[in-house]
């Protein structure tokens, strides 16, 4: 087929294709797309949940997808600039997703938290992307998107850095379904970076303390990589990236009897708060960049829908496989996002 480069907005609504739109995140980001006008098109495998999503958005349609069926996944995509995939286990649902958007020529986003699903849609797909013209974008979510954002933001002028770490403070984790089948699906080892390369992370995982802000005070801390090491050593050059959670939310999603996220209000959000912090080291010198707000889920909706705006009006001009730290100006991104969904700062260095 021909490829081409997909429009930016034109007048009115475009549609834009929520795969997994059925599922825990994509409710909340079919919700933020309805809120900003667009046009929602929940794809997914079972119509009667689609169906009750769609009851609450009049505005959306609703179209049948499975990726074991490469022709609903084009006909999903038939007439959108963009898709996001919200379902996963990624490590089944991104290739062929990515697939479908490379024969349509739209743009993909998804918010894949998996190092395997991040790392093969930047050296997989990349030069297919690029020659089509199109943006793939993995792991704008919480998990990736945000810590590459705020990495990119902390960064600032410097061209290198000695260290990036992403600190990570949950008040608890009540995992969704799909995070806990995600866990079981992705039994890869994960790596960091250190040295300059990609290695595994030792078995037993590294443990330290963290000194964040007085929202969490100090914090025991255990090495917690995911998909943000993948796209923050795309474009941010330092020899050493790493990543820690404080062992509360380790020990929750651990244990079997976690239950899964209770509404805390009428939007759907979870009371669960969270704190992230980026720490770039050079030499003696540091810098600081925080985020903090409610829910890890709930918050990947406007991450997402913030970054579909960005590239659909034309303030994001790349091609190829893309992070999101890469493809936007980071501060003016989260300030765009902060106070109404979270609270952002760039810490005064610290020597």
């Amino acid at each position: 087929m021909t490829q081409h480069i997909p429009p930016t907005i034109q007048a009115g609504k475009q549609k834009i294709p929520v795969f997994g739109a059925a599922g825990h995140t994509g409710r909340f980001v079919v919700a933020e797309l309805s809120r900003h006008g667009w046009i929602p098109v929940l794809c997914g495998r079972d119509i009667d949940k689609l169906e009750a999503v769609a009851r609450a958005h009049p505005e959306a349609e609703v179209r049948l997808a499975s990726v074991e069926d490469p022709a609903s996944l084009d006909r999903a995509c038939s007439d959108a600039s963009l898709i996001i995939n919200c379902a996963g286990p990624f490590i089944d649902t991104a290739a062929p997703i990515i697939e479908a958007a490379l024969r349509n020529g739209i743009h993909y986003l998804d918010v894949a938290a998996e190092q395997s699903v991040a790392l093969a849609a930047f050296e997989r797909f990349n030069d297919a992307a690029t020659r089509a013209g199109i943006l793939i974008m993995p792991s704008m979510a919480f998990y990736g998107g945000l810590s590459d954002l705020l990495a990119t933001a902390a960064m600032r002028d410097w061209d290198t850095a000695d260290e990036i770490t992403i600190a990570t403070a949950l008040d608890s984790w009540h995992p969704t379904h799909g995070s806990r089948l995600t866990g079981e699906r992705n039994p890869a080892p994960r790596f960091v970076i250190s040295g300059g390369r990609h290695e595994v992370l030792p078995d037993p995982r590294p443990t330290r303390t963290w000194r964040f802000s007085s929202r969490f005070g100090t914090q025991d801390m255990i090495a917690f990589p995911l998909s943000e090491i993948v796209n923050i050593s795309r474009h941010l050059k330092a020899p050493e990236v790493h990543a820690f959670l404080n062992t509360k939310p380790w020990d929750d999603i651990h244990d079997p009897d976690t239950p899964a996220p209770v509404p805390a209000d009428e939007s759907g959000k979870s009371s669960q708060a969270f704190l992230m912090e980026a720490m770039i080291r050079k030499g003696d010198e540091t810098r600081h960049a925080a985020a903090w707000g409610r829910d890890i889920y709930a918050i990947t909706a406007p991450l997402l829908v913030e970054a579909v705006e960005r590239i659909l009006d034309g303030r994001c001009r790349l091609t190829g496989t893309v992070s999101a730290g890469e493809a936007f100006d980071a501060v003016d991104f989260l300030r765009a996002l902060s106070p109404q969904h979270l609270s952002f700062e760039i810490a005064t260095d610290r020597s």
